[in-house]
């Protein structure tokens, strides 16, 4: 854009062999009346808008900063209409979801403790080229309006996505690099300066994950897996990135930024209200915390707090009217114990050491009827796993900016407020419960087999039925033993493992105690929350959240190590309980695939989804077909889906029966010189009315209707092939009858008329029927062409000779295979006529 008051800054991040990528921002054009407003462009080809707004007052009543993250996904930002039936954008889609709290992951601790006012970022995606990633790029646009719109935060804050493409780690890589990626991470973090005036980068914020092709490549193509060690590789790479990313935001701040405002800010207590809850109750917090069950914890705590609000904060006392103080005061007092105890002793609320784990249950098949289930326990948290498989057609379809537009494997998450003992609101997944699915979803989907190799859709939902402490690692656990029990055949087992932090300064110098499996107050007390989750080779899945300013990569590279041992240790007690994929439930649908040439999906499909109707109503399968012409047969049984694949086979992939093969076949048609039965899909023969006598005796009829009725079986020989492919068949009588007849024929008449000329006698067609001779007065030619161009027609309606608007059967007129096949027995009617004559 143009104009006077623009103000432009940019950062061109340098990816060596695989080119440059330029990240621009600009602010003074656009959205003037918001606090801060940058338009960020990636390359000049993807545009987001990111304004920052603040509230005029605090908010009355809040304990919390109120800040709000909120990403607009406009559609015509990528040329698209929204398919909605308003066809305009509605709730927010799960990828603009998880972009909100990639942003507001880095950015909250960044703002100054005690601010109340309440703080709006709103990003809107303008202009988006489909193959361009737009998260961070609006991670760095919501810091850089952050940046300059006065409010009281200690930025900028650069995010970069780096991906392990070929041994190099490539910044920005777009959705077409990713099929090379062995490992995906988006970092986030900010310039920091140390005493002797040196600059490094602290790591705020990490979402990483292998990808869809790790397996493939590592495994196949002899790729570097993504080890502890080559993560911490990456993180050690993004640093370059996001340096250059703070400093172009630092040069449009020291142009555009406003003056930093006075906004009041609210402490949570007085240093008098600590200093006498400290006097008052250390002593017998040590011993309470000290407790290693939760619930009987908390119980002890919350006893001692009312207590201790009554002696310093009832009627009377020095500090009454100041409940609120007492209560925030009495919190802190158990953090700095918590963390003293851990940095000082190397012991922990419960008891254990640093990198000591909860007790492990894990068992699988605990639901009846699914398909599969399992339950993982590692001390008071407690994850069921429930897995359902589906046809392909089944699987999610998604309607946003990114090209990937179905999701085969659906991960949920639900955390009901009873898993914490609490009660609380049921009902829609907040946007915590979204994130904590889409984490573990990540961290399985590289060992998941593919399409081809396990043709089903793959629903799997976490109920956290018990919490303290990482229920989302809990959550991998339990789906790979669910999985597992479903009969998915894993290409190896997952578990994940939360780490946390404890740092504080001592003489001086900052030192760091990184916790295995941490509880939920470890949580709330510490300073970190990183969750690593892999098989036994490699990590699939990182997040990570701090309440620090940033932490040092070499830090996050020792809990990656730590958090190895502990993964292996889970996959043991894991391995015990389930090894290898069960048997699939008897009440999962059983999914076959079959190969058909692409010209042929018209003929399965039929006129109007005729034949394909037919197939699944016939055999009880559900069937889908993909535009490469891979069809996709499901059933509730296995001889269900093979039939339905062998009737495919019969139409797409045909095979010519042989002579002296019988069959159990259908009438499809009935003519006056005998009836069409059919063999296979798209395979009809004639069963001459001389062989149609037979079954009754070989007495004489006066019409194929009078033993056969179109959809009757009927047991035939195939009798002769002809050379264009027309088959003959013959009457298979049961054991024991034959085709003459029981009785003798009725006498001739005494006297007949005497027998006409071999040339006359082709009148005598139109006296029993013009209908055959007029069939046979037809020259071969036409008969031949007119075949020809009826099997053609057949071919796109299915294939299927008889039944519906076309057949020649409900019509009344003949087809012109009828017409082929009357010359090719020609001979028989001609035989047979005689032997009325005489």
């Amino acid at each position: 854009m143009e104009g006077p008051d623009i103000t432009v800054a940019e950062a061109v991040i340098d990816n060596g062999r695989f080119g440059t990528r330029t990240v621009r921002f600009e602010t003074g054009r656009l959205a003037k009346q918001a606090g801060g407003a940058v338009m960020a462009y990636l390359d000049d080809d993807t545009a987001l808008l990111s304004t920052t707004t603040a509230g005029k007052h605090p908010r009355e009543g809040f304990d919390f900063f109120p800040l709000t993250v909120d990403v607009e996904e406009r559609m015509y930002a990528a040329g698209k209409i929204p398919g909605s039936f308003f066809r305009r954008e509605g709730r927010p889609s799960t990828d603009a979801i998880l972009t909100c709290r990639l942003i507001d992951r880095p950015l909250r601790p960044t703002f100054t403790k005690g601010l109340r006012n309440e703080v709006q970022v709103v990003i809107t995606v303008l202009s988006l080229n489909p193959d361009h990633q737009y998260d961070v790029l609006a991670i760095n646009a919501a810091s850089a309006s952050t940046q300059i719109s006065g409010l009281p935060f200690s930025g900028p804050i650069g995010g970069v996505r780096v991906s392990l493409i070929d041994g190099q780690w490539v910044a920005f890589p777009n959705f077409s690099d990713i099929e090379r990626s062995v490992f995906d991470m988006v970092v986030a973090g900010r310039v920091v300066t140390a005493a002797d005036g040196s600059e490094d980068v602290a790591i705020m914020m990490v979402e990483a994950e292998s990808t869809d092709s790790t397996w493939d490549l590592v495994k196949n193509q002899g790729k570097d897996a993504p080890t502890e060690d080559v993560v911490a590789q990456g993180l050690e790479a993004s640093k370059k990135f996001i340096a250059a990313l703070c400093k172009a935001q630092a040069e449009l701040a020291a142009t555009a930024a406003k003056p930093v405002q006075e906004f009041p800010l609210f402490l949570d207590y007085q240093d008098d209200a600590l200093a006498a809850v400290s006097d008052a109750a250390t002593g017998k917090l040590r011993e309470l915390l000290s407790i290693a069950g939760k619930a009987e914890r908390e119980d002890a705590l919350d006893a001692f707090k009312d207590e201790l609000k009554a002696d310093l904060a009832g009627e009377g006392k020095p500090f009454e009217g100041r409940e609120k103080e007492i209560s925030a005061a009495y919190r802190s007092v158990q953090k700095q114990l918590v963390r003293e105890r851990i940095l000082t002793d190397k012991v922990r609320i419960d008891g254990r050491g640093l990198a000591d784990i909860r007790a492990l249950g894990a068992e699988v098949e605990v639901l009846p009827r699914v398909h599969g289930s399992a339950i993982f326990e590692r001390g008071e948290t407690q994850i069921m796993g429930v897995t359902t498989l589906n046809m392909l057609r089944m699987e999610q379809q998604l309607d946003t900016l990114s090209p990937v537009t179905r999701k085969r494997y659906m991960h949920n998450y639900n955390f009901p407020p009873y898993s914490t003992g609490e009660t609380g609101r049921v009902g829609s997944p907040k946007r915590r419960e979204i994130g904590h699915g889409a984490l573990a979803e990540r961290a399985l989907m590289p060992v998941l087999p593919t399409r081809e190799e396990f043709p089903y859709a793959i629903r799997q939902v976490s109920e956290a039925l018990g919490s303290n402490g990482s229920t989302s690692m809990g959550s991998v656990c339990a789906s790979t033993l669910s999985l597992l029990n479903a009969g998915v055949p894993l290409r190896a087992p997952v578990a994940g493992i939360a780490m946390g932090l404890v740092s504080a300064d001592i003489d001086g110098q900052t030192q760091y105690a990184a916790l295995t499996d941490i509880l939920g107050a470890e949580d709330a007390f510490g300073d970190m929350d990183f969750k690593v989750a892999g098989t036994r080779e490699f990590v699939t899945a990182i997040q990570l959240d701090t309440k620090l300013d940033g932490i040092p990569a070499t830090v996050l590279a020792g809990a990656l190590t730590q958090a190895r041992d502990a993964r292996l240790h889970i996959l043991d007690v894991m391995n015990e309980a389930i090894d290898a994929p069960d048997e699939m439930s008897v009440y999962a649908p059983r999914v076959i695939s079959v190969q058909v040439p692409v010209d042929k999906i018209g003929e399965v499909i039929g006129p109007k989804g005729k034949m394909i109707n037919q197939i699944q109503e016939e055999t009880g399968a559900d069937i889908s077909i993909e535009d490469d012409g891979t069809v996709y047969i499901g059933a509730t049984d296995g001889p269900s889906a093979e039939a339905a694949r062998a009737q495919i086979n019969a139409i797409a992939n045909p095979t010519m029966p042989e002579v002296g093969e019988r069959f159990l076949g259908t009438v499809v048609k009935t003519t006056t010189f005998g009836a069409f039965v059919s063999l296979l899909p798209g395979k009809d023969g004639l069963l001459h009315i001389s062989e149609v006598r037979k079954l009754v005796g070989g007495k004489r009829i006066d019409s194929v209707d009078d033993v056969l009725k179109i959809g009757q079986k009927v047991q035939v020989e195939l009798k002769e092939i002809d050379p264009r492919g027309k088959l003959s068949l013959a009457a298979v009588l049961p054991e024991g009858e034959s085709g003459a007849s029981a009785e003798p024929e009725a006498e001739a008449p005494a006297e007949r008329a005497p027998r006409a000329e071999r040339s006359d006698r082709g009148e005598r067609g139109g006296e029993r029927g013009g209908e055959r001779g007029g069939d046979r007065s037809d020259s071969g030619e036409e008969r031949e062409g007119r075949g020809e161009r009826s099997r053609g027609r057949n071919r796109r309606r299915g294939g299927r000779r008889g039944g519906g608007e076309e057949s020649g059967a409900e019509t009344g007129t003949e087809t012109p295979e009828s017409d082929a096949l009357v010359q090719a027995h020609g001979d028989d009617q001609a035989a047979l006529a005689t032997s009325e004559d005489a």
